[in-house]
């Protein structure tokens, strides 16, 4: 009787489920150019990988040309390269995110502490505003403060009585250039995250700590830092899904034949081997392993904070 009863509830199950797709079919409307965009400039790109593992000539498309097997990935894992765009890739990556990911955290810790609104709204426009300037005007930018001729910042090191470098041309100084400048102009707009979490936190837990005489320190690091917690560790799953995503557009912007030594990266090498080599099979691998690599991270990273934080993306 039990499991007739089971069987029988399915389809009056699916049959209400479907009534209320059709009840609400407006509302599942609004879903299809979102999933025609992503079918159409993600999924369906993805029929082009196999040129990865083919000599691909143009002329004779993506079904004639021939099947040569993992020969690209091989070429690539022992070219003298290899372990330099490695290097640079994961270096500045880290780099990035042992200093740009904790400075939006304690910016929007910062924020929720002031109680000046026309402060705060002042303090707030002028770290968000970077954001939405372009990447090349971002990078004419950098380049103009920086000119050993005539830039500001090495103006005001001049005038300081120190020896400016080279910051442009020396490759020391390119992934803190780089680093610094992303800083400048991401930390405020992720520092909004934060603050739309803080907004969440229940003024009562504040009002009972201080009632027992916890001080704005206190209060900031044992209520509003767990409170983010969550968010903290999404963010960060998703910043080490991206550890070898290095974006080629500043990189590219900023990188000169004297810097190439610390600057060259995946992406990049990716850029100069199809567009400009016309390496497109031999590129297609270098991109698959670089977005490989980046899902695996994605997986184990989460995992590892599912298990320890029981925050996870899945």
């Amino acid at each position: 009787m039990i499991e007739a009863s089971r069987i029988a509830s399915k389809p009056i199950g699916r049959q209400s489920r479907g009534r209320r797709m059709l009840r609400n079919w407006e509302l599942y409307l609004f879903l299809v150019p979102a999933i025609a965009y992503f079918l159409v400039f993600y999924y369906w790109p993805m029929y082009g990988i196999q040129i990865a593992f083919k000599n691909y000539v143009p002329s004779k498309g993506f079904l004639g040309s021939p099947w040569v097997g993992f020969e690209h990935f091989e070429r690539f894992f022992h070219s003298y390269y290899f372990w330099d765009l490695l290097w640079n890739t994961l270096s500045i990556s880290f780099y990035a995110l042992a200093v740009g990911f904790p400075l939006p955290i304690i910016l929007a810790l910062a924020f929720n502490e002031v109680r000046n609104g026309a402060f705060k709204k002042t303090v707030q426009t002028v770290t968000y505003a970077p954001h939405f300037i372009s990447m090349v005007v971002m990078c004419g930018m950098i380049m103009t403060f920086l000119s050993p001729s005539s830039g500001m910042i090495v103006r005001i090191i001049e005038l300081l009585g120190m020896e400016p470098a080279a910051f442009l041309t020396d490759p020391h100084w390119f992934k803190t250039v780089y680093v610094l400048s992303e800083v400048w102009q991401s930390t405020g707009w992720g520092a909004i995250i934060y603050l739309a979490a803080l907004s969440g936190v229940d003024p009562q837990l504040h009002e009972a700590a201080i009632v027992d005489g916890a001080g704005r320190f206190k209060r900031m690091w044992h209520i509003n830092l767990p409170a983010i917690v969550p968010t903290i560790v999404i963010l960060l799953i998703l910043n080490m899904g991206n550890i070898l995503g290095v974006g080629y557009e500043k990189i590219l912007l900023l990188q000169n034949p004297l810097n190439m030594e610390s600057s060259d990266v995946i992406s990049t090498f990716v850029y100069r081997s199809a567009l400009v080599n016309g390496q497109y099979s031999f590129s297609t691998a270098v991109g698959l392993f670089n977005s490989v690599i980046n899902a695996f991270m994605l997986v184990v990273v989460n995992l590892i904070a599912k298990r320890t934080s029981n925050n996870s993306l899945w």
